[in-house]
């Protein structure tokens, strides 16, 4: 049997431990691994960080199921198309600012494991720090194919098409202008839910993201606990053969399985997928003079063994006012210590109002410099400054203390743009030491 999903209704709070059963009384009460499990299930403790970790950072859930995960066959090596893994071999890194346009949608039938390509890496998946940064592209669903990921927790950053996930914490609706995180490890098949998806995965390789600290902020602001939504239970009980694809050190392999995997008939825990409506977030922003840095608009983080350094942020550039007074108001020219990968979601951004269209991306890393076009400039020393809504765009910037490496598929793309050093070509001269 499959259970009806249409009366799902997400639980929230992010990181909060959350209880949830698709049959009355499948929860064990008291305990989690009982002698005997309501309706025959079996009880699957499922942990995305280490057993001793401190409590307030321990991830873990406990699962209910009809099969236990080991009800399997054995795994066999499967092409890992365009998929690549930190760190790379044999592909140098230039300095270079790169950007990209919009990876098209596939003509011939492609569901979202073969959709993924890998665009950038950097760290080292076998010991758990840095990312990865892949596009998926995708016009099929999965179907009797199921996927999980050994290497790092996924986060989806959506750009065209909703897309349906259905895991083994239940079913997540996401669409473009929200976001979905996937724990490292857990079970999950993407369908389309109207038409052609495409989008943005960072892969982390190293601690699970948790939200951004507030600092002197205080209590409110920035991404709020309760608007995370995590899915309440739901499996499925059909026998029949079904892949199993796992990414596992950087290879992909395959494992037929009799019985769909997905069959967790309740689950109690905080270690679960999650989603955010990029909507939600409470922009802080300078209300006085001069461009606050970006890390105010940090909505989730990977720390790495640097206090303040992250492994990775995820950073977006929501619709916002702008007020600050006798100030260059888009992004300053900058060099930065982290590397910075942006993505379009919709309409413009402000420092790139030509060439970076929905869909492409841009890699400015370590100590290379960036900053407005040239024509950004110009508008912007010169504009009437008046308190002005910024509308019709989402951005976001994935920005790692680690140096990111294009994969050799992605300095040959037909979709890199050669000319990108052009867009400040014309950045001229005003000094004069008479005025």
């Amino acid at each position: 049997m499959k259970f009806d999903p249409c009366s799902l209704i997400y639980q929230t709070g992010f990181g909060n431990e959350h209880e949830t059963e698709a049959r009355e009384g499948a929860l064990p009460i008291g305990q989690f691994s009982p002698q005997k499990c309501p309706y025959g299930l079996y009880a699957e403790q499922f942990s995305s960080t280490a057993f001793t970790a401190p409590r307030s950072e321990n991830r873990r859930s406990w699962l209910y199921r009809i099969r236990p995960s080991i009800s399997m066959g054995d795994y066999s090596p499967l092409d890992k198309g365009l998929i690549r893994t930190a760190p790379l071999d044999g592909v140098p890194c230039p300095p270079n600012v790169m950007r990209w346009d919009a990876m098209p949608i596939p003509d011939q039938t492609t569901d979202f494991i073969e959709g993924l390509i890998t665009v950038a890496v950097n760290g080292d998946a076998k010991t758990q720090t840095g990312i990865g940064i892949h596009v998926y592209c995708a016009n099929a669903n999965m179907d009797e194919r199921y996927f999980y990921n050994a290497d790092g927790e996924m986060l989806f950053v959506p750009q065209q098409g909703a897309l349906v996930a259905y895991t083994e914490f239940g079913i997540l609706h996401v669409k473009p202008g929200e976001i979905l995180v996937i724990p490292r490890g857990v079970k999950f098949k993407i369908d389309l839910e109207d038409g052609p998806i495409r989008g943005y995965i960072c892969e982390n390789y190293g601690a699970p993201y948790h939200l951004a600290e507030r600092g002197p902020v205080g209590a409110n602001g920035y991404a709020n606990q309760r608007d995370f939504q995590y899915p309440t239970a739901w499996y499925e009980d059909k026998d029949g053969q079904c892949q199993l694809v796992t990414k596992f050190s950087g290879e992909l392999f395959q494992a037929t399985l009799q019985h769909s995997p997905l069959d967790v008939v309740a689950w109690v825990g905080n270690s679960a997928p999650y989603k955010y409506d990029l909507s939600r977030f409470n922009v802080i922003n300078t209300v006085s003079y001069d461009h606050p840095d970006p890390s105010i608009f940090t909505v989730l983080t990977s720390p790495s063994d640097t206090p303040g350094v992250a492994n990775i942020d995820f950073v977006i550039f929501p619709p916002r006012w702008m007020v600050a007074e006798k100030t260059f108001r888009p992004p300053y020219y900058h060099r930065n210590i982290m590397s910075e990968f942006m993505g379009l979601i919709e309409g413009a951004y402000d420092a790139k109002e030509e060439g970076f269209e929905p869909g492409g991306m841009s890699l400015h890393n370590c100590m290379t410099p960036h900053g407005p076009e040239a024509e950004v400039f110009e508008k912007a020393s010169n504009a009437e400054l008046q308190p002005e809504r910024y509308d019709n765009t989402m951005a976001f910037m994935f920005e790692s203390r680690y140096v990111i490496a294009p994969t050799q598929f992605a300095l040959d793309s037909d979709t890199k743009q050669k000319d990108y050093l052009s867009c400040w070509g014309n950045l001229n001269k005003h000094f004069n030491e008479n005025i």
